[in-house]
C-alpha cells in the first residue's frame, strides 16, 4: 500500500513539475515579417558577431543542441558543403548553441567547418528566438532555423528540422524568395 501511495505522489509531482522543467522548449518562434532579435555573441575565433554585421545579406541563423554529436555534425557538414551555393545567394550561415567558444573551436577544427559558430552560453539569444530547451539542470538549443532577409526581418522559421536535408530545404526557400515575384 505504501508503494502505491508513493508511486501516486511521484506521478502527481511529475505531472505538476515536468512542464516547468521543460520550460522554453515550446516557446513561440519570432513571427515571419517581424524584426529578427538582435544579438552579439562570440564566434569560435573569440570575435564578437552581431546580426547588424550582415546588413544587406541573407542570414541563415540555425540553432543546434550540441557540438560533436551525430545530428549536429551532419547538419553542420551539409551547411559546409553548400557554402558556395549560399555565397551565390548573398547568404551567410551562422550556427548557435549554448556550447562554449572553446567547444565550437574544437568542433570546427575536428570537422573542417569554416562558417561561424556562435556561443550562447547564457541562452539569452536562444531564448529570444524561442529555441532554448530547459530541462531544469540541462539547457540546450532546440534544432530551429531562421532565414533572415537583408532588412533583418524573419523571412522563414523552421522548427525541429531534419539535419540530413535541412540545408537543401533552406536553399530551396532562398531560391523561391529571391526569384522575381517570390
Amino acid at each position: 500500500m505504501l508503494r502505491i501511495t508513493l508511486l501516486g505522489i511521484v506521478v502527481v509531482m511529475l505531472v505538476l513539475l515536468l512542464p516547468r522543467l521543460i520550460s522554453g522548449s515550446r516557446a513561440a518562434l519570432p513571427g515571419v515579417g517581424n524584426n529578427a532579435p538582435e544579438f552579439d555573441l562570440l564566434s569560435q575565433e573569440g570575435n564578437p558577431v552581431s546580426l547588424k554585421d550582415f546588413r544587406g545579406r541573407w542570414v541563415v541563423l540555425y540553432f543546434y543542441p550540441k557540438d560533436l554529436t551525430p545530428g549536429c555534425t551532419r547538419e553542420a557538414h551539409n551547411f559546409q558543403l553548400d557554402q558556395s551555393k549560399y555565397a551565390e545567394r548573398n547568404a551567410v550561415i551562422l550556427g548557435v548553441s549554448v556550447d562554449s567558444v572553446d567547444s565550437h573551436k574544437k568542433f570546427c577544427a575536428k570537422e573542417g567547418l569554416n562558417f561561424k559558430l556562435l556561443a550562447d552560453q547564457d541562452g539569452k539569444v536562444s531564448r529570444a528566438y524561442g529555441s532554448l530547451t530547459n530541462l531544469g539542470f540541462v539547457k540546450f538549443a532546440a534544432r530551429n532555423t531562421f532565414l533572415i532577409d537583408p532588412n533583418r526581418k524573419i523571412a522563414k522559421a523552421y522548427r525541429s528540422v531534419d539535419p540530413a536535408r535541412h540545408s537543401e530545404e533552406v536553399l530551396a526557400a532562398l531560391d523561391q524568395m529571391q526569384s522575381p515575384g517570390g
